[in-house]
């Protein structure tokens, strides 16, 4: 059988959204690249998969050499920025006239596309964030993405056995999330929270808010 391995763009809901999904919580940020798509500037990172380079893209809101992501007070702030003179995370912006791999854009089906699995709470979507193998490279990415008349919240997890099968496990919402990260009180036997404030002693989740459904994520079928 033969794998076609391609390239997916999938429109985050704003810059933050992509500010937050390349340095939250991670010692080394992600590289962001921008480019022309769609007769537009935007700013992509990417997420490597077994065939499949899914590249997570919002406009670019302004020209410069960095992302730069900061917690000041409990609260993030993203911006674009030239120097790295302030004390932030940051993420280097790479600027291309050409595409940014050579991988084919448009294909029928992707290879990779998940397989939804729905999690009866948001406590168990977060403690799936554990991975007992990797304790210490933990990945708390969760994507947030409209479906029928109302949001999904999930996690991508690889099962690897003759070919790597992608799950997206996911809770369903009331609403459209409007707070920008999951707060983890399992510390004090609560359930977790939608929150914008970091508070000492609880753990947190970025959560990734996506622009519309894409099909990649399975709901579609």
């Amino acid at each position: 059988m033969t794998i076609t391995q391609s390239e997916c763009f999938i429109e985050l809901s704003s810059f933050d959204d992509l500010a937050r999904y390349a340095c939250a919580f991670r010692e080394y940020p992600r590289r962001v690249y921008s480019q022309e798509f769609d007769g537009s500037r935007i700013l992509s990172s990417s997420l490597t998969l077994a065939n499949t380079l899914l590249i997570f893209y919002a406009q670019m809101p302004k020209s410069g050499r960095y992302i730069s992501y900061q917690v000041n007070a409990g609260k993030e702030t993203c911006e674009i920025v030239e120097s790295t003179k302030d004390i932030s995370n940051y993420a280097p912006i790479v600027h291309m006239e050409s595409k940014i791999s050579s991988l084919s854009l448009k294909t029928k089906k992707i290879s990779d596309q998940f397989h939804p699995i729905q999690v009866k709470d948001l406590g168990s979507l977060a403690r799936l964030t554990y991975d007992p193998e990797f304790p210490d490279e933990q990945n708390l990415t969760l994507y947030a993405l409209p479906h029928k008349n109302s949001w999904v919240v999930g996690y991508i997890t690889p099962l690897e056995m003759d070919e790597v099968i992608y799950n997206f496990n996911y809770v369903e919402l009331d609403s459209e999330p409007t707070r920008h990260f999951i707060k983890y009180q399992g510390n004090q036997g609560r359930d977790p929270e939608f929150s914008d404030n970091f508070d000492h002693g609880y753990s947190y989740l970025p959560v990734i808010k996506i622009k519309k459904e894409h099909s990649i994520f399975g709901f579609s079928d």
